[in-house]
């Protein structure tokens, strides 16, 4: 039953078709038995128009509906007797006003046809104009007036649904778009806080071994026990680096835990003492101090302030050269994080603090913004006049900043 339905759907046209040829049979009758060739003809020309109304009705509604009209006029001018095929004035009223293809002033011309037709017809071809009082023949051309009007009525109504349901599909269609647009930005800025985790554990932590394994080799055979020291802060910073990584790599799942247990916690600032220690231990010198009353930080801003320290001692230790120390300050204020990073070596070059450079060098600085800018504060970043290089992020406390 729904393939036939669906069948339908597809082929109005036919199905149209199919009614008109029915139609056609019944009046082809009473065209047949018509008196006089003449008037023989005339009925047949009458009934293909008729038809063709009828076929070709939601094909060409405003087209059909004038030929209709001038089918109907044709018929009172030739004193042409209601008969079947007068059923397709009714049924183009009834589908121009139902089709949202069709003009309004098409509409309102099927209405005042609706409302004029059934009467006209009625005062040409009463029997005897005298036998009946005026208030029957008023009550018979209501009486006539009320289907095609009614007809009207319903197809208008079914053009208005029409309408709303395609406003609703509408809206449902750019709502729809609206919320693939929105995951696309949430997997992309996803996609973004995951590469800067990345990049913060991978080049702090590879920074450290680095410095550590080139340390061991070189003082393998002279001091043995410095370059177990060396292998030993490889081994706990690999370690580190592997929990982070594991972190990480939960929340790319989905309902499901690490090996090993539950994830590390993110760092924060009661972390940034381990962190210091142990790049005091990769050989670089850090004068590290808090001012202020330490107190409970919002997560993301203790997360972002451990991983701006984080980038810029490992930039110090890669761009600061030989014989570089640095300074961390962290200062809390009433609204407020305060965090200066400053060192007194070389500094980087221009084009990696400002945009970026190839093969992902500057990338640090640029995450670093990004992190700032998360959590609603500002970030300078740059050369210090007397050398060296200087970061300095303040990270608001208060939601409503």
């Amino acid at each position: 039953m729904q393939r036939l339905y669906d069948f339908f759907r597809r082929h109005p046209t036919g199905v149209d078709s199919f009614w008109a040829f029915l139609l056609f049979g019944f009046n082809g009758l009473w065209a047949v038995s018509q008196t006089g060739m003449r008037a023989k003809i005339v009925a047949l020309v009458l009934t293909l128009g008729l038809c063709l109304v009828i076929a070709l009705r939601r094909k060409y509604p405003v087209k059909m509906l004038l030929l209709a009209a001038a089918l109907g006029i044709g018929q009172l001018v030739l004193n042409i007797r209601p008969h079947p095929g007068d059923f397709a004035l009714l049924v183009i009223i009834y589908t121009v006003a139902s089709e949202t293809s069709a003009r309004r002033w098409a509409s309102r011309f099927a209405l005042v046809g609706a409302l004029l037709g059934p009467s006209l017809s009625q005062l040409r071809f009463r029997e005897n104009p005298v036998a009946l009082p005026l208030w029957a023949t008023l009550f018979f051309m209501g009486l006539l007036t009320v289907p095609f009007v009614l007809a009207w009525v319903l197809g208008d109504s079914i053009r208005t649904r029409r309408a709303y349901w395609a406003q609703l599909e509408e809206k449902a269609t750019r709502l729809e778009r609206e919320r693939e647009a929105q995951s696309r930005i949430a997997v992309a800025a996803e996609r973004a806080r995951i590469a800067r985790e990345l990049h913060d554990v991978v080049a702090h932590n590879v920074s450290v071994m680095v410095v550590q394994a080139d340390g061991a080799a070189y003082v393998m055979d002279t001091a043995p026990d410095q370059a177990r020291q060396a292998l030993e802060t490889i081994s706990g910073t690999g370690r580190q680096a592997l929990a982070e990584m594991r972190r990480l790599l939960g929340v790319l799942r989905t309902g499901e835990q690490a090996e090993g247990g539950e994830y590390v916690p993110q760092p924060g600032v009661e972390q940034l003492a381990d962190l210091i220690d142990q790049v005091r231990g990769a050989g670089l010198p850090v004068d590290f101090r808090v001012t202020g009353e330490p107190r409970a930080l919002p997560s993301s801003v203790e997360l972002t302030a451990y991983r701006i320290v984080q980038e810029a001692l490992t930039n110090t230790r890669k761009h600061g050269g030989p014989g570089v120390s640095a300074t961390v300050r962290l200062t809390y204020r009433d609204d407020d994080l305060d965090l200066l990073v400053e060192d007194d070596g070389r500094g980087a070059q221009h084009k990696l603090y400002e945009s970026g450079g190839e093969d992902g060098l500057g990338h640090g600085l640029i995450g670093m913004r990004e992190r700032v800018g998360m959590v609603g504060g500002l970030l300078d970043a740059g050369p210090r006049p007397g050398g060296g290089f200087r970061v300095n992020a303040v990270l608001p406390l208060k939601a409503d900043r």
